[in-house]
């Protein structure tokens, strides 16, 4: 049982939390660019230097269209080598900066940390994981770049010795379903993009000089395909073939989706390769009760009551329903998870009126 402070704190928290999803219902215009936070989250600026907790970040707007953005958090332990044989270090000796000639147009608008050849003592970069990670919120406030969740992500990425990739997804219901969802698609095939990039330039990075005709063409194919794009930090430092999704609440649903596409997309993505996805206290709902959703209805923070109004905020009015595929993923019509999805891990807090729905998905994908 929390504290009472924790009770009195819950009970303000929710009333200036049913206070805010109220006022969102006189704001319900459609905005096809969307925004990624509100104005009362507390926002954290990049610093793409290793000054605090020794990991780096830089935002990134991928998206020209829509407000879609990342935040990339990269920690100093690529700079930490291993016992790496040395015919897996990678050959540079065409290259500037850790990149080919072909990407180095696209690191010169940094600021702070530029890969570089000279990093780590042996000469050359680790290799890290990368996780996608999306935010909670309830589909209507929170944000990749607020001070919690950069906290958040700096954490993992240092203890965890990965690259964090935090998604700033469109809220509702400014956007409202799919396009968090379309969102979460969307930076999955930037990252797949990304890595397609990375491995044309280092196989322009590792032409021969006799052959100055033929790199020629290929660098003006490379740029053709969006070389200008190409991300430095994620090319000289990411494995994308150790992918991981981790969702927080709403979030958790993002990954779940996203889970499944990349499920249908197959070798499409490589060299993305998902090996494995995180659920935090997944926001999974449905018309038919559970125990724990009779039981907590009027739980701490985020009640059943509050939550339902931030599901009217998120799905379109006509199709509307706790039965929803995005609110349910084990209704008829998105069906249980299928068994080709990567391992999962589905994390419940005690007190969640949620909590027996990602139980039951935990047992689900478990099979």
């Amino acid at each position: 049982m929390p504290s009472v402070a924790v009770q009195l704190y819950s009970v303000f928290f929710k009333l200036i939390l049913k206070h805010r999803l109220q006022s969102l219902f006189n704001a319900t215009a459609a905005d096809d660019f969307g925004i990624t936070s509100r104005p009362e989250e507390s926002i954290v600026p990049a610093k793409p230097s290793f000054s605090i907790d020794g990991v780096a970040t830089k935002d990134i707007h991928i998206d020209p269209l829509t407000s879609l953005s990342v935040r990339i958090f990269l920690p100093d332990s690529f700079n930490h080598p291993l016992s790496i044989p040395l015919s897996s270090k990678p050959d540079l000796s065409r290259s500037k900066n850790g990149l080919s000639e072909a990407a180095v147009g696209s690191v010169s608008s940094y600021q702070g940390y530029l890969p570089s050849p000279g990093v780590g003592q042996s000469g050359f970069s680790r290799r890290l994981p990368v996780v996608l990670q999306f935010h909670g919120g309830a589909f209507v406030s929170g944000s990749n770049i607020s001070a919690s969740n950069d906290f958040f992500c700096r954490r993992m990425a240092k203890l965890l010795d990965v690259i964090v990739i935090a998604v700033g997804y469109r809220l509702a219901p400014e956007s409202r379903y799919p396009a968090a969802f379309d969102d979460g698609v969307k930076v999955l095939h930037w990252l797949a993009k990304q890595a397609n990039l990375a491995e044309c330039s280092r196989s322009l990075g590792s032409g021969r000089s006799g052959d100055a005709r033929r790199m020629d063409m290929q660098r003006h194919i490379v740029a053709g395909f969006g070389a200008a794009t190409l991300e430095p930090w994620l090319a000289a430092h990411a494995d994308p073939s150790r992918c991981v999704l981790l969702g927080v609440s709403c979030g958790a649903n993002i990954a779940d989706f996203v889970a499944r596409k990349a499920v249908e997309a197959g070798k499409l993505l490589d060299p993305v390769k998902v090996v494995a996805q995180v659920l935090m206290h997944p926001f999974f709902v449905g018309s038919t009760p559970t125990h724990s959703e009779i039981k907590l209805a009027n739980s701490y923070f985020y009640d059943k009551a509050t939550c339902t109004l931030a599901w009217k905020l998120f799905l379109p009015e006509d199709e509307f329903s706790l039965d929803h595929p995005a609110a349910n993923p084990l209704v008829a019509r998105s069906g249980p998870p299928p068994k080709s999805m990567p391992p999962t891990m589905t994390v419940v807090a005690e007190l969640d009126w949620m909590r027996d729905r990602a139980i039951a998905y935990a047992g689900c994908s478990a099979r």
